[in-house]
């Protein structure tokens, strides 16, 4: 008895470290102007059975589209989209609560940011409609400092029905060594790469590579496997995939494959692009006329085969996300208002609908965190 009695606190802690464990923060980010909904919402997700409860709202933030959570998961970085006056807004988070508060906001360098990336050293956005990347410094409390410097796209490609009358950067990634950022524009149908050098006080990023992708195919998102040995882009346009071999800065092509049947004649409007925890499969969301994510399998080359397709019972996936465990995966479907959850099969990379939901206006981000 003395013995079980001894062990007890030793259980205790055990079980609710597994309790943290199984539970992260989920952040959604929204379109406000939609009037259905209130900003940035912070959700406790159960990775045991996919089950979510609402624990904090930052409210008073204008279209925050795309977050991103700094390495030490203390501060929240979050984009406006607000044309003219849109900005990048810095948190300090409180994991425990969920609650974000408001350190301080800087102007954007350009209309319409939609993706943010933070390190310990910068927090760099891409804007839209204004065809820039802006670079800030971070404080040592997560606040950031005025642009120290602002790359502006010039170019345009061949299909100005297709919004590419003129640059529109939409993604900004750091490689898996952290040596370069990936620049992804839209609108030239370009891929940017650039060294990044976190301790330059004013040239932080210099011009690596440009490679061309095909005209009018859209390059949206892209998205590295955790081994950081490929990379595969998603074409908004084309509704294709191009699987790349990376290294130090270098893509190579190896593989371009299809999301739908060769003669669909709808609009495709692919969206949002990730590997699986375990490099095992790829998926992808298309928007427009087929509203799926596309399942592939990953095979030990890099290249893709088709695997499955599945629904995402919703209209408008603009992103979704894999929780931390890899047992569900998440899509923010906008036009529907709500985000659905899948159960991943971690055998057939196969989805199958979980019968949870949450019900938010506009989800255009779903971000994991820890709790702690």
């Amino acid at each position: 008895m003395k013995r079980l009695l001894s062990l007890l606190p030793v259980m205790l802690l055990s079980l609710s470290m597994q309790a943290q464990t199984a539970n992260y923060n989920l952040l959604i980010g929204t379109y406000t102007n939609t009037g259905k909904s209130e900003g940035i919402y912070t959700y406790q997700f159960n990775s045991t059975d996919g089950t979510t409860a609402l624990k904090s709202v930052a409210k008073d933030i204008i279209n925050p589209s795309y977050l991103a959570v700094s390495p030490d998961k203390k501060n929240v970085y979050a984009v406006s989209e607000a044309g003219a006056s849109s900005a990048v807004t810095a948190f300090a988070f409180d994991a425990a609560t969920g609650k974000l508060n408001v350190l301080n906001k800087q102007g954007s360098q350009g209309a319409d940011p939609c993706y943010v990336t933070a390190d310990k050293h910068h927090v760099i956005i891409g804007n839209y409609s204004g065809g820039s990347l802006a670079v800030y410094g971070r404080l040592d409390d997560g606040s950031i400092k005025e642009a120290k410097q602002v790359i502006q796209h010039t170019g345009k490609s061949i299909d100005p029905e297709k919004r590419q009358e003129s640059a529109h950067v939409h993604q900004v990634i750091f490689s898996p060594d952290k040596k370069h950022l990936i620049v992804n524009d839209l609108g030239e149908d370009h891929i940017y790469i650039y060294n990044y050098s976190p301790l330059a006080e004013k040239q932080v990023l210099t011009l690596k590579n440009v490679i061309k992708v095909p005209a009018a195919s859209g390059p949206r998102h892209l998205t590295f496997s955790p081994n950081g040995k490929f990379a595969y882009l998603a074409h908004e346009f084309m509704g294709k995939i191009t699987a790349f071999v990376y290294a130090n800065g270098q893509l190579n092509r190896i593989q371009e494959v299809g999301t739908v049947a060769s003669d669909f004649k709808g609009r495709i409007d692919a969206a949002d692009i990730h590997v699986s925890p375990d490099g095992k499969f790829l998926y992808q969301s298309n928007r427009g006329d087929i509203n799926a994510i596309s399942v592939f399998n990953i095979m030990p080359t890099g290249r893709l085969s088709v695997a499955s397709t599945t629904s995402t019972l919703g209209i408008g996936p603009r992103n979704f996300a894999i929780d931390p465990s890899g047992k569900f995966l998440l899509v923010a479907n906008q036009r529907t208002d709500e985000v659905v959850i899948f159960n991943r099969n971690d055998v057939t990379g196969a989805l199958s609908d979980a019968g949870q939901r949450i019900k938010v206006g506009a989800p255009v981000c779903l971000v994991f965190t820890s709790i702690k």
